[in-house]
């Protein structure tokens, strides 16, 4: 459909690991959105916000058929000690594999809060884990933030965060929504305040304002703040509203995140090259 016919799709599928996998494989391939089917037995706020989120499917920006850019870093990295937050909704399972495509196996410790269900993160996090240089795994609370990992929200009843101890590590929050999401974006970058100085935070496509005043309040306090460019978001939401309040000091196509963030936390000069893939 995509490549004879592109439109925005939003992908409604049962709760099961099969159904998992092809929906991120949907997202993957341009769907806008893949909601979760609420089993017959129980009550569900899956489709409270169904409304919104096919008027912002019908004006969603689709990716262009065919592979992905992808940006290969050289292999002199070496980081300078700085953690990578990252932020993403709607339309960030392509952003999130356009991004850590580029990192090498040493890349920054990355946390990421992506919006979507507890089941989908945890396939999630196997299909990253299975095409990515680095590891990639589901956060635990107590992991410590090591170089050549990235650690995903588990979503379900935990906000993910970060333990301003030192060294810094995963922190798990069981607690209410924040702005209509568990985990939330806020959560994970009001944690980081305190480490503001050693961060580098990203906010990719979605639709809302999830952590665009948490971002601020990082950059306030001595964080490098970056948020995906129009152009290239499925949903300029959550990047517009972090650009709007200055949160975020510059936009940047999804295709050149990684070399940004990786130059943010490189001890020095780093050379790219661009590739297909």
């Amino acid at each position: 459909l995509m490549r004879l016919r592109p439109m925005p799709v939003v992908r409604i599928s049962t709760e099961t690991q099969k159904g998992y996998a092809a929906a991120l494989e949907a997202l993957s391939l341009g769907a806008v959105e893949c909601v979760g089917k609420p089993s017959f037995d129980r009550l569900s706020d899956t489709f409270l916000n169904l409304a919104e989120l096919l008027v912002a499917a019908a004006n969603a920006r689709l990716r262009s058929p065919g592979p992905r850019a992808q940006i290969t870093p050289a292999e002199d990295f070496k980081w300078n000690g700085k953690y990578v937050l990252i932020g993403s909704s709607t339309g960030g399972v392509d952003a999130l594999e356009t991004l850590l495509s580029g990192y090498p196996r040493n890349c920054p410790p990355t946390l990421i809060t992506q919006h979507m269900p507890e089941g989908f993160l945890t396939s999630f996090a196997r299909r990253l884990d299975g095409r990515m240089v680095p590891s990639v795994e589901l956060a635990r609370d107590g992991s410590p933030l090591l170089p050549g990992r990235v650690y995903l929200a588990p979503g379900g009843d935990y906000h993910l965060a970060v333990s301003p101890a030192e060294p810094p590590r995963c922190k798990l929050v069981a607690s209410d929504k924040r702005n209509g999401h568990r985990p939330s974006v806020e959560v994970l970058f009001d944690s980081a305040v305190p480490i503001a100085q050693k961060v580098v935070s990203v906010m990719l496509t979605g639709m809302g304002r999830d952590g665009a005043e948490a971002m601020k309040r990082l950059r306030q306090a001595g964080a490098r703040c970056l948020a995906q460019d129009e152009a290239t978001c499925v949903v300029f939401g959550m990047p517009r509203a972090a650009l709007e309040i200055g949160a975020a000091e510059k936009a940047v196509p999804i295709g050149k995140m990684s070399q940004s963030v990786l130059q943010l936390c490189a001890g020095s000069q780093m050379q790219f090259k661009s590739s297909r893939g």
